[in-house]
């Protein structure tokens, strides 16, 4: 075989070995507690303490509930205001 740029030569391949390391771990470290679910409701959070402070004015609810029902709440005026906040957070 011939050498090109000292490759292909006859020179023996060298094997690559590697020692792993090794710890030694004390038989009385005390394991890691065990990983637990846990659940946030950071965002709802301002409305369940609302709700659970009965500071629900009960009057506009059912005057909004009413104006559902019939049809009325959803003003075009109050599209449009919707509409404008919306494109406002969309442009920042």
């Amino acid at each position: 075989m011939s050498s090109i740029n000292g490759v292909g030569g006859s020179n023996p391949i060298d094997r690559v070995t590697s020692n792993p390391i090794r710890k030694s771990i004390p038989t009385d470290a005390t394991p890691k507690p065990a990983a637990t679910d846990r659940l946030e409701l950071s965002g709802l959070s301002g409305l369940l303490k609302t709700a659970q402070k009965n500071d629900i004015r009960v009057d506009k609810v059912a005057e909004m509930k009413a104006a559902i029902a019939d049809g009325t709440y959803e003003t075009d005026e109050k599209l449009d205001v919707a509409t404008d906040k919306l494109l406002d957070d969309l442009l920042k």
